[in-house]
This record gives C-alpha cells, sequence and structure tokens, in this order.
C-alpha cells in the first residue's frame, strides 16, 4: 500500500505564492507518473500538473507559467511550486501516483486565495 502525504496548503493573497509537498512511502520512479489534481467546490477533479518517469511535465492550460512541479532525485518528494495565485487556484490540492491504471491518492490539502 503506497502513502502519500500533503503538506504546504493554506492561505494566500492573490498574487501570492505557496508551496506545496508530498510525501511518497515508496520510490516514485517506480511510477509511470505523479502529480497533483485539483477540486474546488462544485466542480470535478481536474489534473493540475504531473511529471513522468522521464522527467517530462504537464501542465493545465490555467496554471501554465504559474506553476511548477518538481521531484527530488531521492525519488521520494514531489512539489508544486504556486506562484502569481488567483482566487480561482482555491481548492483541495491532491497528491497522486499512477502506475497503469492505479492511482494512489493522498488525503489533500486546502488551499485558499483571497484578500
Amino acid at each position: 500500500q503506497v502513502q502519500l502525504v500533503e503538506s504546504g496548503g493554506g492561505l494566500a493573497q492573490p498574487g501570492g505564492s505557496l508551496r506545496l509537498s508530498c510525501a511518497v512511502s515508496r520510490n516514485i520512479f517506480d511510477f509511470n507518473d505523479v502529480g497533483w489534481y485539483r477540486q474546488a467546490p462544485g466542480k470535478q477533479r481536474e489534473l493540475v500538473a504531473n511529471i513522468n518517469v522521464g522527467g517530462v511535465t504537464n501542465y493545465a492550460d490555467s496554471v501554465k507559467g504559474r506553476f511548477t512541479i518538481s521531484r527530488d532525485n531521492a525519488g521520494n518528494t514531489v512539489a508544486l511550486q504556486m506562484n502569481t495565485l488567483k482566487p480561482e487556484d482555491t481548492a483541495i490540492y491532491y497528491c497522486y501516483a499512477r502506475i497503469l491504471r492505479r492511482y494512489d491518492w493522498g488525503p489533500g490539502t486546502q488551499v485558499t486565495v483571497s484578500s
């Protein structure tokens, strides 16, 4: 059983920054890809960003140029640097790890962008 635990959420002002981190109990290079989804109230969960085993990154159009996903070489942490935050970035952010069709999820961390 893979365990993922997010940290770093909280309250930020519009234009501000937050950095999310996800600790994974298994080496992330064992997975096809790892990344972040988010779910805002009343909306479906959506992909924010991911990075595959080869290091290729993928971003939602709404966060391109503002968010950056990274991983550590030790293979246990995935981070999401979020800059120029907007109120519409408010959501619960979930870390995930995927092997083929199997997804493992963290419990989520709340991000609120408000003045």
